[in-house]
């Protein structure tokens, strides 16, 4: 079979197997298994490929029919134009985490700025604000052993191992000092939606989908605990559930907090809640 043949009929069993972008997931699958850039199959397409190139490629394609994500497979996700190893360790980051980042740097913020990121996970929100804000010192806590591992070795992939201090614990139980920015993209699903959850959704860690039997649960001690931790007028930036922004507004301005206001995110959802305390 050609390179074109080959995408061809992995985009068909893509399609008969609904998986989303079939024709995406087919070049990304290909070029990864013949170690060259997607770009590079378009300059390919008439190469014949043998039993030993088939094979390998047979099995990965076989795994994303049965619903495991993409970036797992190719172990790396881009993330805010950087590239993140991507496993089981940690959430896959979506597009809407992306803009979360994009917004907070519509901020200003000067050098000395102190960042704290909750539940970093594979460390994309910070490592991509240290990209953003060489000058910040930056902090990132994770309760999961597994993803810090994943977030260290990112930030050596990238150069800011020396920039960002790792910390093992429960939101910010072993947190110490005050920052300017505390944000977080904390688990927020409901217990009871684990069913209705995209087949690719179920392979991340349950401990950083599943936010209690509302969703918003751990969102809310991080509302009620967060004002210890923040300077004067510092500001805590959420990603929320897309159903969640009202109640946690109302819960906010409970709290004490003032300049609340949420913003959308590329689908239209009330997706980021933004605070000040102090």
């Amino acid at each position: 079979m050609t390179v074109l043949e080959v995408v061809q009929s992995t985009t068909a069993y893509f399609q008969k197997h609904a998986i989303e972008s079939p024709r995406l997931n087919a070049e990304h699958l290909i070029a990864h298994s013949l170690g060259k850039k997607r770009i590079e199959l378009y300059l390919d397409f008439a190469r014949s490929l043998g039993e030993p190139e088939l094979a390998p490629l047979r099995e990965l394609v076989r795994r994303r029919g049965q619903g495991e994500p993409l970036q797992h497979l190719l172990g790396t996700v881009e993330f805010a134009e950087q590239i993140f190893a991507s496993d089981r360790r940690a959430l896959i980051p979506r597009p809407e985490t992306e803009q979360l980042v994009e917004y907070l740097c519509d901020f200003s913020w000067p050098a000395g700025t102190r960042m704290l990121d909750v539940g970093t996970g594979s460390g994309v929100i910070v490592l991509a604000l240290a990209a953003r804000f060489p000058e910040a010192e930056l902090h990132a806590v994770d309760i999961s052993e597994e993803a810090l591992a994943l977030a260290r070795e990112n930030a050596e992939r990238l150069g800011a191992a020396e920039r960002i201090r790792f910390s093992l614990g429960n939101l910010l139980a072993s947190v110490e000092g005050e920052f300017d920015l505390i944000v977080a993209n904390l688990p927020y699903v409901a217990t009871s939606d684990a069913s209705q959850l995209a087949p690719e959704v179920r392979h991340d860690p349950p401990i950083a989908l599943f936010g209690g039997s509302s969703g918003d649960e751990l969102i809310r001690q991080l509302i009620v605990t967060a004002p210890a931790h923040l300077r004067p007028a510092g500001l805590l930036a959420l990603e929320i559930g897309h159903d969640q922004s009202t109640g946690l507004m109302a819960f906010f301005a409970q709290q004490n907090y003032h300049d609340i206001a949420a913003k959308k995110d590329y689908a239209g959802t009330l997706r980021f809640l933004f605070a000040r305390h102090g």
